[in-house]
Protein backbone atom coordinates (compact mmCIF):
# COMPACT_ATOMS: atom_id res chain seq x y z
CA UNK A 1 0.00 0.00 0.00
CA UNK A 2 1.11 3.57 -0.42
CA UNK A 3 2.24 5.40 2.69
CA UNK A 4 0.58 8.56 1.41
CA UNK A 5 -2.91 10.02 1.54
CA UNK A 6 -2.40 12.77 -1.05
CA UNK A 7 -3.47 13.01 -4.70
CA UNK A 8 -2.16 10.37 -7.07
CA UNK A 9 -0.55 12.81 -9.50
CA UNK A 10 1.06 15.42 -7.24
CA UNK A 11 4.54 16.22 -8.66
CA UNK A 12 7.42 14.74 -6.68
CA UNK A 13 10.18 17.24 -5.83
CA UNK A 14 13.61 16.54 -7.33
CA UNK A 15 16.21 15.76 -4.66
CA UNK A 16 19.97 15.64 -4.89
CA UNK A 17 21.09 12.27 -6.20
CA UNK A 18 23.76 12.04 -3.49
CA UNK A 19 21.32 12.54 -0.60
CA UNK A 20 20.68 9.39 1.45
CA UNK A 21 17.29 7.80 0.99
CA UNK A 22 17.15 7.05 4.74
CA UNK A 23 19.40 8.31 7.52
CA UNK A 24 19.26 7.68 11.28
CA UNK A 25 21.63 9.41 13.68
CA UNK A 26 21.65 8.32 17.32
CA UNK A 27 17.97 7.43 16.94
CA UNK A 28 15.96 5.99 19.81
CA UNK A 29 12.52 4.36 19.79
CA UNK A 30 10.24 3.33 22.66
CA UNK A 31 6.90 1.54 22.72
CA UNK A 32 4.68 1.50 25.80
CA UNK A 33 7.48 2.92 27.92
CA UNK A 34 9.91 0.17 26.84
CA UNK A 35 13.02 1.14 24.94
CA UNK A 36 13.12 -0.90 21.72
CA UNK A 37 16.46 0.37 20.42
CA UNK A 38 18.72 3.38 20.93
CA UNK A 39 21.90 4.93 19.59
CA UNK A 40 21.07 3.67 16.11
CA UNK A 41 23.11 5.06 13.19
CA UNK A 42 22.04 3.90 9.72
CA UNK A 43 22.37 5.16 6.16
CA UNK A 44 20.58 3.70 3.13
CA UNK A 45 21.43 5.13 -0.28
CA UNK A 46 19.07 5.44 -3.26
CA UNK A 47 18.84 2.14 -5.15
CA UNK A 48 20.23 -0.01 -2.32
CA UNK A 49 18.64 -3.34 -1.38
CA UNK A 50 18.87 -3.78 2.40
CA UNK A 51 17.56 -6.64 4.54
CA UNK A 52 16.43 -5.92 8.12
CA UNK A 53 17.16 -8.92 10.35
CA UNK A 54 16.90 -9.76 14.04
CA UNK A 55 15.02 -11.83 16.62
CA UNK A 56 11.42 -11.45 17.76
CA UNK A 57 10.81 -8.15 19.50
CA UNK A 58 14.08 -6.57 18.36
CA UNK A 59 12.29 -3.67 16.67
CA UNK A 60 12.38 -4.44 12.95
CA UNK A 61 8.80 -3.32 12.29
CA UNK A 62 9.36 -0.41 14.69
CA UNK A 63 12.23 0.73 12.48
CA UNK A 64 9.94 0.92 9.46
CA UNK A 65 7.31 2.78 11.46
CA UNK A 66 9.91 5.24 12.75
CA UNK A 67 10.90 5.97 9.15
CA UNK A 68 7.23 6.64 8.38
CA UNK A 69 6.98 8.95 11.39
CA UNK A 70 4.51 6.61 13.12
CA UNK A 71 6.85 5.99 16.07
CA UNK A 72 8.17 9.09 17.79
CA UNK A 73 11.91 9.75 17.69
CA UNK A 74 13.93 12.81 18.65
CA UNK A 75 13.71 15.72 16.15
CA UNK A 76 16.32 15.30 13.43
CA UNK A 77 17.24 11.75 14.43
CA UNK A 78 15.48 10.26 11.37
CA UNK A 79 15.63 11.82 7.91
CA UNK A 80 13.91 10.41 4.84
CA UNK A 81 14.91 11.80 1.43
CA UNK A 82 16.43 14.73 3.28
CA UNK A 83 13.26 15.53 5.21
CA UNK A 84 11.95 14.71 8.70
CA UNK A 85 10.31 11.32 9.20
CA UNK A 86 6.70 11.45 7.99
CA UNK A 87 7.21 14.42 5.67
CA UNK A 88 8.10 12.34 2.60
CA UNK A 89 5.59 9.50 3.04
CA UNK A 90 4.03 9.97 -0.38
CA UNK A 91 7.42 8.91 -1.80
CA UNK A 92 7.40 5.67 0.20
CA UNK A 93 5.72 2.44 -0.85
CA UNK A 94 4.96 0.41 2.27
CA UNK A 95 3.78 -3.18 2.54
CA UNK A 96 3.08 -4.04 6.22
CA UNK A 97 2.98 -7.50 7.71
CA UNK A 98 0.04 -9.55 6.48
CA UNK A 99 -2.31 -11.12 9.01
CA UNK A 100 -4.53 -13.03 6.60
CA UNK A 101 -7.01 -11.98 3.96
CA UNK A 102 -10.74 -12.59 3.87
CA UNK A 103 -11.18 -14.58 0.66
CA UNK A 104 -14.87 -13.76 0.56
CA UNK A 105 -14.15 -10.07 -0.17
CA UNK A 106 -15.05 -9.65 -3.88
CA UNK A 107 -12.15 -7.43 -4.92
CA UNK A 108 -10.11 -8.09 -8.03
CA UNK A 109 -6.34 -7.86 -8.04
CA UNK A 110 -6.42 -4.88 -10.41
CA UNK A 111 -8.82 -3.04 -8.10
CA UNK A 112 -6.54 -3.68 -5.13
CA UNK A 113 -3.62 -2.16 -7.02
CA UNK A 114 -5.79 0.82 -8.01
CA UNK A 115 -6.44 1.50 -4.31
CA UNK A 116 -2.76 2.39 -4.05
CA UNK A 117 -3.50 5.41 -6.24
CA UNK A 118 -6.87 6.68 -5.14
CA UNK A 119 -8.00 4.65 -2.14
CA UNK A 120 -7.77 7.73 0.08
CA UNK A 121 -9.16 10.31 -2.35
CA UNK A 122 -11.65 12.84 -1.07
CA UNK A 123 -12.99 16.37 -1.77
CA UNK A 124 -15.28 18.09 -4.25
CA UNK A 125 -15.84 16.42 -7.63
CA UNK A 126 -13.40 17.49 -10.34
CA UNK A 127 -14.65 18.63 -13.80
CA UNK A 128 -15.81 15.73 -15.96
CA UNK A 129 -13.05 16.15 -18.56
CA UNK A 130 -10.38 16.20 -15.88
CA UNK A 131 -11.86 13.13 -14.22
CA UNK A 132 -11.82 11.20 -17.50
CA UNK A 133 -8.21 12.11 -18.24
CA UNK A 134 -7.22 11.30 -14.68
CA UNK A 135 -8.95 7.91 -14.88
CA UNK A 136 -7.15 7.10 -18.11
CA UNK A 137 -3.77 7.97 -16.63
CA UNK A 138 -4.54 5.99 -13.49
CA UNK A 139 -5.69 2.94 -15.44
CA UNK A 140 -2.57 3.07 -17.61
CA UNK A 141 -0.31 3.28 -14.55
CA UNK A 142 -2.10 0.41 -12.81
CA UNK A 143 -1.71 -1.83 -15.85
CA UNK A 144 1.91 -0.74 -16.23
CA UNK A 145 2.86 -1.70 -12.69
CA UNK A 146 0.90 -4.97 -12.86
CA UNK A 147 2.94 -5.88 -15.94
CA UNK A 148 6.12 -4.80 -14.13
CA UNK A 149 5.51 -7.37 -11.37
CA UNK A 150 4.44 -10.06 -13.85
CA UNK A 151 0.82 -10.30 -12.68
CA UNK A 152 -1.06 -9.44 -15.88
CA UNK A 153 -2.32 -13.00 -16.40
CA UNK A 154 -4.36 -13.06 -13.16
CA UNK A 155 -4.88 -9.42 -12.12
CA UNK A 156 -8.54 -9.49 -13.18
CA UNK A 157 -9.33 -12.46 -10.94
CA UNK A 158 -10.71 -12.11 -7.42
CA UNK A 159 -7.83 -11.57 -5.00
CA UNK A 160 -8.94 -14.32 -2.62
CA UNK A 161 -8.71 -16.92 -5.42
CA UNK A 162 -5.02 -16.30 -5.99
CA UNK A 163 -2.04 -18.14 -4.55
CA UNK A 164 0.13 -16.55 -1.89
CA UNK A 165 2.84 -15.69 -4.39
CA UNK A 166 0.34 -14.15 -6.81
CA UNK A 167 -1.21 -12.09 -4.02
CA UNK A 168 2.18 -10.85 -2.90
CA UNK A 169 3.07 -9.69 -6.41
CA UNK A 170 -0.13 -7.64 -6.58
CA UNK A 171 0.50 -6.15 -3.12
CA UNK A 172 3.97 -5.13 -4.26
CA UNK A 173 2.38 -3.58 -7.35
CA UNK A 174 0.07 -1.59 -5.07
CA UNK A 175 3.08 -0.30 -3.12
CA UNK A 176 4.83 0.68 -6.37
CA UNK A 177 1.93 2.29 -8.21
CA UNK A 178 2.76 5.83 -7.03
CA UNK A 179 6.37 5.56 -8.23
CA UNK A 180 7.98 5.63 -4.76
CA UNK A 181 11.62 6.45 -4.10
CA UNK A 182 11.67 4.00 -1.17
CA UNK A 183 10.00 0.58 -0.89
CA UNK A 184 9.59 -0.92 2.60
CA UNK A 185 8.36 -4.51 2.86
CA UNK A 186 7.64 -6.12 6.24
CA UNK A 187 8.00 -9.93 6.04
CA UNK A 188 6.89 -10.23 2.37
CA UNK A 189 8.26 -13.79 2.16
CA UNK A 190 6.35 -15.04 5.18
CA UNK A 191 4.17 -18.12 4.47
CA UNK A 192 5.48 -18.46 0.89
CA UNK A 193 7.03 -21.68 -0.34
CA UNK A 194 10.66 -21.69 -1.47
CA UNK A 195 9.78 -21.25 -5.13
CA UNK A 196 7.64 -18.18 -4.46
CA UNK A 197 10.20 -16.78 -2.04
CA UNK A 198 12.78 -16.93 -4.82
CA UNK A 199 10.42 -15.39 -7.36
CA UNK A 200 9.31 -12.51 -5.13
CA UNK A 201 12.89 -11.79 -4.06
CA UNK A 202 14.08 -11.71 -7.66
CA UNK A 203 11.20 -9.38 -8.52
CA UNK A 204 12.07 -6.95 -5.72
CA UNK A 205 15.75 -7.06 -6.66
CA UNK A 206 14.93 -6.26 -10.29
CA UNK A 207 12.69 -3.34 -9.30
CA UNK A 208 15.37 -2.01 -6.95
CA UNK A 209 17.91 -1.84 -9.78
CA UNK A 210 15.67 -0.86 -12.69
CA UNK A 211 13.72 1.83 -10.82
CA UNK A 212 16.59 3.00 -8.54
CA UNK A 213 14.33 2.41 -5.54
CA UNK A 214 15.85 1.99 -2.07
CA UNK A 215 14.45 -1.24 -0.60
CA UNK A 216 14.18 -2.16 3.09
CA UNK A 217 12.94 -5.73 3.42
CA UNK A 218 12.28 -7.26 6.84
CA UNK A 219 13.03 -11.00 6.81
CA UNK A 220 13.55 -13.87 9.22
CA UNK A 221 15.74 -15.82 6.77
CA UNK A 222 18.46 -14.01 4.88
CA UNK A 223 19.19 -16.91 2.52
CA UNK A 224 16.61 -16.14 -0.23
CA UNK A 225 18.01 -12.59 -0.39
CA UNK A 226 21.75 -13.28 -0.55
CA UNK A 227 22.15 -12.81 -4.31
CA UNK A 228 20.54 -9.36 -4.25
CA UNK A 229 21.62 -7.63 -1.05
CA UNK A 230 23.87 -4.60 -0.77
CA UNK A 231 23.68 -4.47 3.02
CA UNK A 232 21.97 -5.89 6.06
CA UNK A 233 20.73 -4.13 9.19
CA UNK A 234 20.79 -6.47 12.20
CA UNK A 235 18.77 -5.47 15.27
CA UNK A 236 19.33 -7.17 18.63
CA UNK A 237 19.84 -6.17 22.24
CA UNK A 238 18.42 -2.67 21.60
CA UNK A 239 21.25 -2.03 19.14
CA UNK A 240 21.67 -2.12 15.37
CA UNK A 241 24.58 -3.14 13.17
CA UNK A 242 24.80 -2.27 9.47
CA UNK A 243 27.12 -3.56 6.80
CA UNK A 244 27.60 -6.23 4.16
CA UNK A 245 26.33 -9.76 4.80
CA UNK A 246 29.93 -10.90 5.32
CA UNK A 247 30.69 -8.12 7.80
CA UNK A 248 27.55 -8.56 9.91
CA UNK A 249 26.40 -12.18 9.65
CA UNK A 250 29.50 -13.85 11.04
CA UNK A 251 30.35 -15.56 14.29
CA UNK A 252 32.46 -12.82 15.90
CA UNK A 253 30.08 -9.97 15.09
CA UNK A 254 26.94 -11.80 16.21
CA UNK A 255 28.66 -13.16 19.31
CA UNK A 256 29.53 -9.59 20.33
CA UNK A 257 26.00 -8.39 19.57
CA UNK A 258 24.28 -11.15 21.56
CA UNK A 259 26.91 -11.57 24.25
CA UNK A 260 27.06 -15.35 23.79
CA UNK A 261 29.12 -17.63 21.51
CA UNK A 262 27.55 -17.93 18.05
CA UNK A 263 28.86 -19.77 15.02
CA UNK A 264 27.94 -19.06 11.41
CA UNK A 265 28.31 -21.93 8.94
CA UNK A 266 28.12 -21.83 5.16
CA UNK A 267 26.74 -24.91 3.41
CA UNK A 268 27.86 -26.31 0.07
CA UNK A 269 25.04 -24.45 -1.67
CA UNK A 270 26.26 -21.19 -0.01
CA UNK A 271 23.38 -20.94 2.44
CA UNK A 272 24.06 -19.51 5.91
CA UNK A 273 23.23 -21.46 9.07
CA UNK A 274 23.66 -19.76 12.44
CA UNK A 275 24.25 -21.91 15.52
CA UNK A 276 24.10 -20.58 19.05
CA UNK A 277 21.97 -18.91 21.67
CA UNK A 278 19.61 -17.20 22.04
CA UNK A 279 17.54 -18.96 19.42
CA UNK A 280 20.33 -19.04 16.81
CA UNK A 281 19.61 -15.50 15.80
CA UNK A 282 16.99 -16.10 13.19
CA UNK A 283 18.97 -16.44 10.02
CA UNK A 284 17.32 -19.86 10.18
CA UNK A 285 14.55 -19.75 12.75
CA UNK A 286 10.89 -19.01 13.46
CA UNK A 287 9.31 -15.90 11.97
CA UNK A 288 9.62 -12.61 13.76
CA UNK A 289 6.98 -10.51 15.43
Amino acid sequence: MSASTSSAFVPVPVLAASAPAIELRQARASLGGREVWSGVDLVVAPGEFVAVLGPNGSGKSTLLKAILGLVKTAPGAVKVLGRPAGAANRMIGYLPQRHGFDGSVPIRGVDLVRLGLDGASWGLPAPIGFRRASRRRASARVREVIELVGASAYADRTFGELSGGEQQRLLIAQALVRRPRILMLDEPLDSLDLSNQAAVTALVGRICRAENVAVLLVAHDVNPLLAYLDQVIYLAGARALQGSVEDVVNGSTLSALYGVPIEVLRTRDRRLVVVGQPEAPHVHGPRHG
